[in-house]
């Protein structure tokens, strides 16, 4: 994770909650949308890498996903698209 966000600019910690089918897991996002998430041993464990490291860090519960996210997502579905449309011919 630290390599991570050292490579990048713009990067914010997400800490996203345990569920009955997942740990707690960190998501970081860069400043242009791109993520990866990580499982981390509870909240606490996520708040302090972002202290550490110098990332704002919020609750995906209160704040939501940011929609750079979404926006990086849909623009690497189109890429996908055109690629697999390319390959087709």
């Amino acid at each position: 994770m630290r390599a991570w966000a050292q490579q990048r600019h713009g990067v914010e910690a997400f800490v996203e909650p345990r569920t009955t089918v997942t740990e707690t897991t960190v998501l970081l996002v860069a400043h242009d949308g791109e993520w990866t998430r990580r499982r981390v041993n509870g909240p606490e464990a996520a708040f302090r890498f972002a202290r550490k490291h110098g990332l704002p860090c919020y609750e995906v519960a209160k704040l939501g996903y940011p929609q750079r996210m979404r926006d990086y997502q849909a623009r690497q579905r189109v890429l996908r698209d055109r690629e697999r449309r390319r390959d087709l011919g």
